[in-house]
């Protein structure tokens, strides 16, 4: 069975003050919790968190990385910089990224690779939007943003990437997909890992992505190809985010 992997994305927030009050709360409240967790947080708070999590069960990550190794990219973080804060997480191709930065597929791609190639593990965001899931091509729209990660990899790399289906529609939007819907979404992700790697099939861990909270997080954690969560606003608050944690 595939251990479960709860995942908070901080998105644009936090502050010194704020972020130490959030991470002890959260390093206090994990007793024996079975679930793995890490946080992915903006960039200016990675030192941040390797002095207060280093030696804790709580791992840490980044938002984004480059695809160029370094140069002249004026605001842009390399994948060796993450790895010197030991990042074991980055994000790559969240819906926020692909929408109001147009990142593409292809440009998703090679940030996975970048981030691979300084050992880190990228969690690759796949998801529709509310147009596309009304027109019937929800399979099409996240088989496609799949499938650009895992033919750029070898298939002994996919077998180290983390998959976050994240429905755009059910974002923030007060609509939710059922664990029913995101399981069929998760099972399509899995036959498409399976298809490339039977072996990674079985290990990569599919999170799920679309306003997970504590009240939602049972029903939709006891899905069969559903391994964690991809958490944003809930991640925020210790106690919400030891409820996920806990329920998983």
């Amino acid at each position: 069975m595939r251990a479960k992997l709860i995942v908070g994305n901080w998105k644009m927030n936090g502050s010194r003050a704020a972020n130490a009050t959030l991470l002890n709360g959260i390093v206090a409240g994990l007793d024996n919790a079975r679930a793995s967790c890490a946080v992915c947080v903006p960039a200016p708070f990675l030192q941040q968190c390797e002095d207060l999590l280093a030696g804790t069960p709580v791992a840490w990550g980044a938002q984004d990385v480059s695809i160029h190794a370094s140069g002249a990219f004026t605001g842009e973080v390399c994948a060796k910089m993450l790895s010197e804060f030991a990042c074991r997480y980055v994000i790559v191709g969240h819906s926020e990224r692909r929408a109001y930065h147009r990142e593409d597929s292809a440009l998703v791609a090679k940030k996975a690779l970048a981030v691979l190639a300084e050992g880190m593990t990228p969690i690759v965001c796949v998801g529709e939007t509310l147009e596309q899931r009304e027109a019937g091509a929800t399979a099409q729209v996240v088989g496609a943003q799949l499938d650009a990660v895992l033919e750029a990899l070898d298939a002994a790399a996919v077998e180290k990437i983390v998959v976050a289906y994240e429905p755009v529609w059910a974002i923030g939007t007060g609509r939710n997909a059922t664990p029913a819907m995101a399981q069929d979404v998760h099972a399509q992700l899995r036959a498409q890992l399976k298809a490339r790697n039977a072996e990674a099939a079985d290990i990569v861990p599919i999170l799920y992505g679309g306003s997970m909270k504590p009240e939602n997080a049972k029903d939709l954690l006891a899905q069969p190809d559903i391994d964690g969560g991809l958490i944003g606003g809930a991640a925020l608050k210790a106690e919400d985010f030891l409820a996920i944690i806990h329920a998983a």
